[in-house]
């Protein structure tokens, strides 16, 4: 019997150039898959893919849905798991909000998963599977956050129902709390460190959560077969601080 959960198979990594994306691409390379990885920026793509040893590589936006359905039209099949990571998140008070930039955001993130889950269909091995990333702003209502919400308490729902409608096709969802990654440092700037400082203090774990431990169970998931139709939290236990 292999060593390597993933030994032999296909991971797809739909924003998978930097971030939680590449961690997941990397580990899944650790475990014995193949992976295809896409991006939007040519020079993040080819660096990431000569750091993974892969020329499997796509660029193209994935929001966009023309974009993505050529993508797996033209993607060889069977593959094996299909990871996305794209699409950013907005934030803005009711007062402030831009409507155009809130809908994108919601279709990004909603009917996005759900275009990824039609053109995968018949691409994807039985066994294998789907897997979203959301937030966790919908356990915590606070200024600003309204659509973040909307998203995160949506996207479980959406999951549950996939996985009945695509089995024996898995679905499964990542709530992800705070990560440390790359985009954190834009959208925070030079609040980052004092944010880190923060959640270092306050969450169970005493550290901040990276990229690796989202990986991780991003793997977990795709390689244990019992796990369909679930939302699992990787947030340092903020969920459970007062």
């Amino acid at each position: 019997m292999s060593v390597h959960g993933l030994d032999g198979q296909t991971v797809v990594v739909i924003g998978g150039s930097s971030g939680i994306g590449l961690e997941t691409a990397r580990r899944a390379r650790a475990e014995g898959a193949g992976v295809v990885i896409t991006g939007r920026t040519p020079e993040h793509l080819e660096r990431a893919a000569a750091e993974l040893g892969t020329s499997r590589t796509a660029t193209f936006d994935a929001t966009d849905p023309a974009a993505l359905e050529r993508f797996f039209g033209d993607l060889p099949d069977p593959v094996d798991h299909v990871m996305i990571t794209a699409g950013g998140q907005y934030y803005a008070p009711l007062a402030e909000m831009d409507f155009t930039q809130a809908g994108r955001a919601l279709d990004e993130h909603l009917l996005g998963a759900l275009r990824v889950a039609r053109y995968a269909t018949g691409k994807v091995r039985p066994g294998g599977s789907l897997l979203f990333i959301t937030g966790t702003g919908a356990r915590r209502p606070g200024i600003g956050n309204i659509i973040a919400g909307i998203e995160a308490a949506a996207l479980p729902a959406i999951t549950a129902n996939l996985a009945l409608e695509l089995a024996p096709v898995r679905v499964n969802l990542l709530a992800a709390g705070f990560v440390d990654t790359p985009l954190s440092a834009r959208l925070l700037g030079d609040d980052l460190d004092a944010r880190r400082a923060q959640l270092r203090a306050r969450l169970p774990i005493g550290r901040v959560v990276g990229p690796a431990d989202v990986a991780a169970l991003a793997v977990h998931i795709m390689t244990n077969t019992a796990l369909t139709g679930a939302t699992y939290d990787v947030d340092g236990g903020e969920q459970v601080v007062p």
